[in-house]
């Protein structure tokens, strides 16, 4: 692995992890959103990540494998509905979204969850940093020896 490649993983990192952050904002700031424009509740989003793949020639992978490395950072795979979280029932007969019974459907977002999430995806960048600015002082100090 070369020294500016490193460069490239923890920048991908660090972008996954900002978009993990603008998702999480997002379910926060619809967590009482109870009618998007298709008339139903907010459904909160979770991200997922992947190890990005290269799309390179036999002999690249083959000379990855054979100096037992491979990846080249992390990419957002896809960003999906939360479909297996409950929306929450309130009762609430005044609210202009309330059904017969006067139940309004709140969308399935659990703040406490969503700030544990952007804590972790806030640490998760930070080390991310951290290590580019780790490979970067490395390489600074290269050319040092290097005059």
């Amino acid at each position: 692995m070369s020294l500016f490649s490193s460069f490239d993983i923890n920048a991908s990192g660090m972008t996954a992890e900002r978009f993990r952050m603008d998702i999480i904002s997002q379910n926060v700031a619809n967590a009482n959103t109870t009618r998007t424009e298709d008339g139903t509740p907010y459904r909160r989003k979770v991200v997922t990540f992947a190890e990005k793949e290269s799309q390179t020639p036999f002999s690249h992978v083959l000379n990855a494998a054979r100096d037992n490395y491979s990846g080249k950072g992390v990419k957002v795979s896809q960003v999906q509905e939360d479909s297996w979280t409950d929306m929450k029932m309130v009762y609430d007969p005044a609210h202009p979204d309330a059904d017969e019974n006067g139940y309004v459907l709140y969308p399935n977002v659990n703040i406490v969850t969503e700030m544990t999430n952007l804590i972790d995806a806030s640490r998760s960048y930070e080390a991310n940093a951290t290590a580019f600015n780790a490979s970067k002082a490395i390489a600074l100090k290269g050319l040092e020896m290097g005059q």
